[in-house]
């Protein structure tokens, strides 16, 4: 952790939500004038698109039917360990982009699904924003969770998870449906394994319940809209939120726990700006001034 360079991260996994909430941040960032570096978890996995295919034929002949970019196998840990850790001392660290169209592509003048060579970030930033699968990871040889000042955890129910995944992975990247559950039952090992512990570790959790009927996520039609929904946000450390300023400004929520705040699905963003705003300027707060 650190006072002077600050580290946030949110995890979760694939389809769950986590880059919704990021536009959350950086308006918060916007808003408040503070100069963020965004960091994308894709940029940790170990493998490129064709390389990923395959070092995943491989594990097939090795009988390893559960390798995953959920897994520490297939990403770059102790590189994203090292990023935290370095950024947390001196404000800069080794960063590269992927690729994941011919949009973002076009700029480097490479084919997607590949990586931008490494560089270090420029010095002057404010926070360091990281948003992916692993920001809390934990292994019998690392801890990125060490080195966070801020961890957030975004984790709807699973079927709803499997719902927002069905329907991304079919409308933008075009995968069939047997493609796609092939790839949930393969990283549901890793899942268990790497994914869920991380949401123990987090400061606060953000869960989307919905309200319909989601018994078999893989013929839904449709993803339940926010409306039918509800968040449920857990906190690590309670003490330090005002429950009644929450409660008086999200109409209809409720407390489930002395931890817990349920909101209504359509004011999850409201809730994020009224909680993150000023755990971000407390963080902004703590900073040494810097000499004019």
């Amino acid at each position: 952790m650190s006072v002077k360079h600050p580290v946030v991260a949110i995890t979760g996994s694939s389809g769950a939500g986590t880059t919704s909430v990021t536009r959350t941040f950086q308006e918060i960032f916007r808003r408040e004038g503070i100069n963020a570096v965004i960091v994308e978890g894709d940029s940790f996995h170990r493998y490129d698109r064709n390389e990923m295919r395959m070092a995943m034929a491989e594990a097939e002949q090795q009988r390893n039917l559960s390798f995953s970019h959920f897994g520490p196998e297939a990403n770059l840990l102790a590189e994203l360990e090292a990023l935290f850790r370095d950024y947390g001392e001196t404000g800069v660290g080794m960063v590269r982009r992927y690729l994941h169209d011919e949009n973002e592509a076009k700029p480097y003048g490479q084919p997607p699904g590949t990586f931008t060579p490494w560089e270090e970030l420029p010095p002057g930033s404010d926070l360091l924003f990281y948003e992916g699968l692993h920001g809390a990871a934990v292994t019998d040889t690392l801890d990125v969770a060490r080195y966070t000042d801020l961890l957030v955890g975004v984790v709807p129910i699973v079927n709803l998870e499997w719902i927002q995944k069905v329907h991304r992975d079919k409308t933008e990247r075009g995968y069939s449906s047997e493609a796609i559950i092939d790839t949930i039952l393969r990283r549901m090992p890793d899942y268990v394994k790497y994914i869920c512990p991380q949401f123990s570790r987090t400061y606060v959790n953000f869960q989307r319940v919905p309200t319909v009927d989601t018994s078999n996520p893989f013929t839904a039609r449709t993803i339940p809209t926010a409306d039918e929904s509800f968040v449920v946000i857990r906190f690590a450390d309670p003490k330090v939120i005002d429950f009644p300023y929450l409660l008086s400004m999200l109409h209809d929520s409720f407390m489930s726990r002395p931890n817990c705040i349920v909101v209504p699905g359509g004011k999850m963003d409201l809730a994020m700006q009224l909680i993150f705003t000023p755990l971000i300027l407390r963080l902004m707060d703590k900073r040494p001034k810097r000499s004019r």
